[in-house]
């Protein structure tokens, strides 16, 4: 069974149709929306902070959310997926991201709509990714803008298949 914790008078609020994998840990001041998923060894820390998770977000296994106290919230919007390993830190990813497995995204950076980030990339702090681009590299650098097909297959798409995906599990 996942690990959820109330700390400092904060209390996770997770819908109740949310997959939690048996090891995934949520901590805090929590919010996680409708249909989305935590998978194995994920770690969802709003212990110094707020961490505001909306609909249809695939945490995949490994990810760490975390914040910085009393500086910045996390923020993710709908249709979100977050690959294996990614570190998501005190930022804003909007609707309909994907973050590439193992990139790192930091305080204050803001990850518009319809956007990807590549595997391994870094987004330095305060970073601003347009709607629509592919970002990737360390630090993360724009490497092309998508378009709408790319988007409709790789952020819409991903976030669908998790949701059937966590439903195998239930």
């Amino acid at each position: 069974m996942a690990l959820i914790k109330s700390l400092n008078n904060y209390h996770p609020i997770i819908s109740r149709d949310v997959f939690l994998a048996n090891n995934a840990t949520v901590i805090g001041d929590v919010r996680i929306g409708e249909y989305s998923s935590v998978w194995f060894n994920a770690v969802i820390r709003g212990d110094v902070n707020s961490i505001i998770i909306g609909s249809k977000v695939n945490i995949q296994d490994g990810v760490v959310i975390h914040c910085t106290y009393k500086k910045t919230t996390t923020v993710i919007g709908n249709n979100v997926s977050i690959g294996h390993n990614a570190i998501i830190h005190g930022c804003t990813l909007e609707d309909n991201v994907l973050i590439g497995m193992g990139a790192i995204i930091m305080d204050g950076a803001v990850i518009q709509k319809n956007s990807i980030v590549a595997a391994g990339s870094v987004i330095t702090k305060d970073t601003l990714v347009k709607s629509g681009s592919i970002y990737g590299g360390l630090p993360g650098k724009l490497i092309k803008k998508m378009s709408e097909e790319e988007i409709a297959n790789l952020t819409y798409g991903i976030a669908d298949n998790y949701v059937k995906y966590s439903s195998w599990y239930v």
